[in-house]
């Protein structure tokens, strides 16, 4: 019923005649305080019996109406990226180091100033290192009495050795500024010999120093992941540095060996080989240019359709031209898009895996102009280097390998790409982690187990208009273990101890099946409905979880079993756990540049703005190490 502004004018003045009158009530009747405070314990007793549920009235089933005071609706967010802390770096303490057997080296013959004046060059070193470099340093030179890389008054070739590797460390994606080291004259005062001891000492200390720090970042990398976001999630290698450097003392191969210390797997060196080739090409490079905004549809004229094929011309395959020949040879620079142009732009696109519609958008033109100039693969692939020294330096004979950016998974077997498919990973406010894990289990006709964010932001507004929606939709609700209605449910109080399921069916979420590896984030594989998804081109779209293209496939392959034997599975009906039996790790990772199984290094999208963080990590670094350098 609708009322006049006369009647909601009439009904407060009623009410507030009623507040008077409670005033002026009798002795023995309620006050309304008193009535406030019965109304608030007839709440607290309704509430008793379940948390979070309303109590039944007197007919049995009827849930009791309580009225609920309007609240902002509660959000829950995802992690978030963090301004990045490097580690300060921490003075090597070599005032202990400073003991007569530590000289044994210097022969007599060069050393005037005896055993005292070289303690006292050491206890006037001042080294500054990485917190892990620095006590390794420490520690090796409490037990190793000799110097590694000093012979008589100068260097040895071990130490030139060194040098040369870490003066090459961009060649491996790291930062030469880093381990750089002030090397002694060859010539000196031989009659200060004091300052030739504290040079002398100050090298030793500093290259030692350096080296350990190589050793470390080449294992494990300069960044620590998880101090980028929350979405980083992994447990940094342990890097004995130590060890390294004893290997370094007694090595007859230091350059072998410190260039050994990076990842040495075909992945690893096809970057390394990208890096050197994009930096080896000069600065005048030959590029197309499509212009911003452009979108040409079959059947429509368009300036820009030169250069689209020219772009087709300098980035297709030669089995592409060699097909097309004629329709390349008589184009003629016209904007008209014929049939024959269109057929040449779906070849196009059909080889490098984009939906064959004869559309030009963006991802097309990303193509067609080579993607990035090469600054920028420059920079993705040293964020790539970087990045895989995360990852174990065995990845596994049989594994799989989910590339974010690329939205594909990968399936290894006996160490080489049996297949490949498309895949839907999370949006940009949804976005899937960056971790890895191992394979345990595929559950068939599965239930979807409702995340609290999905709950909290998506069900819950709906739900405090209708209480019976999830009820209507056919979604099973407990409360503390119990299952409930979802209309019995207090949707105003917590939800913490309400969990909600969608039970298996043709509309369920997950499909036909899911893919577990279990992890905090509650990130698994799995199928979908929503089959039009794997059409688009940018396809970061789901809610975190990682859709599968032929989810059948990947559970056949990770199973060891054939797709007919997964299918029969589903045809039961049952929700059934079937156990996966090899150790299958997979890497749910994140690479803008990243190679195929040719090994060419391949480019994406930066679809959740990530490499922009590491490039601050890599300021970040750069500036402490500097600081305290």
């Amino acid at each position: 019923m609708k009322l006049t502004k006369t009647a909601v004018l009439a009904a407060a003045l009623a009410l507030s005649c009623a507040t008077v009158t409670l005033h002026a009530a009798p002795a023995n009747a309620m006050t309304f305080m008193e009535w406030l405070q019965k109304r608030k314990e007839k709440k607290q007793a309704e509430a008793a019996g379940l948390p979070g549920v309303k109590t039944t009235s007197a007919l049995p089933g009827a849930a009791a109406e309580v009225k609920q005071e309007a609240k902002p609706l509660p959000r829950v967010t995802g992690p978030r990226y963090y301004t990045y802390k490097a580690d300060a770096l921490k003075r090597v303490g070599v005032d202990k180091l400073a003991d007569p057997v530590v000289t044994s080296s210097i022969s007599a013959d060069i050393a005037p100033a005896g055993d005292a004046g070289i303690r006292a060059a050491f206890a006037n070193v001042d080294v500054r290192t990485n917190p892990d470099a620095a006590k390794a340093v420490e520690t090796f030179y409490g037990d190793h009495h000799k110097f590694v890389w000093i012979d008589g008054t100068g260097i040895n070739d071990k130490a030139k050795a060194a040098i040369a590797v870490l003066a090459d460390a961009a060649s491996v994606g790291l930062d030469p500024w880093d381990y750089a080291v002030k090397i002694p004259a060859e010539t000196f005062d031989s009659a200060d010999m004091n300052a030739r001891y504290a040079g002398l000492a100050t090298f030793e200390i500093a290259l030692s120093s350096a080296v350990a720090s190589y050793v470390q970042d080449a294992v494990r990398g300069r960044i620590d992941p998880n101090r980028i976001s929350g979405y980083h999630d992994f447990k940094r290698k342990d890097v004995n540095l130590v060890a390294a450097l004893k290997n370094v003392a007694m090595s007859s191969n230091v350059k072998g060996y410190l260039e050994s210390r990076s990842p040495q797997s075909a992945d690893f060196q096809a970057l390394k080989d990208e890096l050197a080739r994009l930096k080896a090409e000069t600065g005048g490079e030959d590029r197309v240019v499509i212009a911003d905004g452009t979108l040409l549809k079959p059947g429509q004229s368009n300036p820009e359709l030169a250069n689209i094929v020219k772009g087709i011309v300098k980035h297709g395959s030669d089995a592409l031209k060699t097909d097309h020949s004629v329709t390349i040879a008589t184009y003629a620079g016209t904007p008209e898009y014929t049939p024959e142009l269109v057929s040449l732009v779906e070849a196009f696109q059909k080889e490098h895996g984009l939906k064959p519609d004869g559309i030009v958008g963006k991802a097309s033109i990303r193509l067609l102009t080579g993607g990035d100039s090469v600054a920028d693969k420059i920079a993705k692939v040293e964020v790539a280097l970087e990045q895989a020294r995360w990852l174990p330096v065995d990845l596994g004979a049989r594994h799989v390998f989910i590339n974010q950016p690329a939205f594909q998974v990968y399936y290894y077997e006996g160490g080489s790409e049996k297949f490949s498919m498309r895949t839907v990973v999370g949006s940009k406010s949804n976005q899937t982690y960056f971790f890895e894990d191992k394979v345990q289990t595929v559950e068939v006709n599965p239930y979807w187990g409702v995340p609290q964010s999905i709950i909290i932001n998506e069900m819950l507004p709906k739900l405090r208009n209708d209480p019976n929606y999830l009820d209507r939709m056919g979604y099973e609700v407990a409360v503390g273990g119990r299952a409930v209605p979802s209309s019995s449910v207090n949707w105003y109080g917590s939800t913490s101890g309400i969990s909600v399921r969608q039970p298996p069916s043709g509309d369920n979420a997950l499909g036909e099946l899911k893919i577990l590896f279990p992890n905090s984030h509650a990130i698994y594989m799995h199928d979908t409905p929503s089959k039009s998804f794997f059409k688009k081109d940018m396809r970061a779209l789901s809610h975190g979880c990682v859709r599968l293209a032929e989810p059948r496939k990947m559970a056949a392959a990770v199973l060891g079993v054939s797709e007919e034997e997964v299918g029969k599975e589903i045809a039961a009906g049952r929700n059934k756990a079937l156990n996966v039996k090899a150790d299958i790790p997979i890497y749910i990772a994140y690479f803008t540049a990243w190679p195929n199984k040719d090994g060419v290094v391949e480019y994406f999208d930066d679809v959740y703005g990530r490499d922009d963080y590491m490039r601050k990590a890599f300021a970040a670094t750069q500036k402490a190490r500097q600081a305290g350098a």
